[in-house]
C-alpha cells in the first residue's frame, strides 16, 4: 500500500478532520496549520490571523480505496467555498478554503474540478478556494485531535459540526469505514 498525502483548509478544521477520519482509505486526518510565514505557530497565533496560516486537515490516505478527487468533492461539501477567508462567524484568512496540492497531478485534478464546478454553477457564488503548493505542516495542540467526537456536546459542535456531518454521511455514506 503506498499512502498519498492530501491537505486541505475549509475554515474551522474539526468537522473536516472528523469527516475524513471516518472515510475507507484514509489512514490519519490531522488538524493542524500550513501556509503561514511563522515557524511552529500554536492557536493562539494562529487566531490571530497574523501567521498567515489556514486551519486545515493533513489526511493520509490509499489512493487504491479512496481517489483524491473523491477527497476534493467532500472538502467542498463540508464548507462554503465561495466565503472568501471566512466561514460563517470564522472570520479571517485562517478560515481561508484551500487546496494545498502536494504534486503537479493533485494541482491538475483541483485546478480541473474548481473550473467544471464554476462552470456548472454548482455553487450559487463563484468558487474562492485558493490553489497552493504544500509547505509546512504544524500539526495542531492535542486537544484539536478528535475534537467533535470527544465534545459532540459542545455548543459549536452541536449548531455547526453536528448539522455538516449529518449530511456528509448521508451523501457519502458508501464511502464510510464499516464499524
Amino acid at each position: 500500500m503506498s499512502l498519498e498525502t492530501a491537505t486541505f483548509g475549509a475554515g474551522c478544521f474539526w468537522c473536516l478532520e472528523a469527516a475524513m477520519n471516518q472515510l475507507q482509505g484514509v489512514e490519519t486526518a490531522i488538524s493542524g496549520y500550513m501556509g503561514g510565514h511563522t515557524q511552529n505557530p500554536n492557536y493562539q497565533q494562529i487566531c490571530t490571523g497574523q501567521t498567515g496560516h489556514a486551519e486545515v486537515v493533513q489526511i493520509r490516505f490509499d489512493p487504491d480505496v479512496i481517489r483524491f478527487q473523491q477527497l476534493c468533492q467532500i472538502f467542498f461539501c463540508l464548507h462554503d467555498p465561495t466565503q472568501l477567508n471566512r466561514q460563517g462567524n470564522d472570520v479571517g484568512t485562517q478560515y481561508r478554503s484551500v487546496i494545498f496540492f502536494h504534486s503537479d497531478e493533485q494541482q491538475r485534478q483541483a485546478s480541473q474540478l474548481l473550473a467544471e464546478m464554476n462552470q456548472q454553477q454548482v455553487f450559487a457564488a463563484p468558487i474562492v478556494t485558493e490553489l497552493s503548493p504544500a509547505s509546512t505542516f504544524y500539526p495542531a495542540e492535542s486537544y484539536h485531535q478528535g475534537y467533535f467526537m470527544q465534545n459532540p456536546q459542545q455548543g459549536y459542535c452541536q449548531f455547526i459540526v453536528a448539522p455538516k456531518m449529518a449530511k456528509f454521511r448521508a451523501e457519502f455514506a458508501a464511502l464510510l469505514k464499516k464499524h
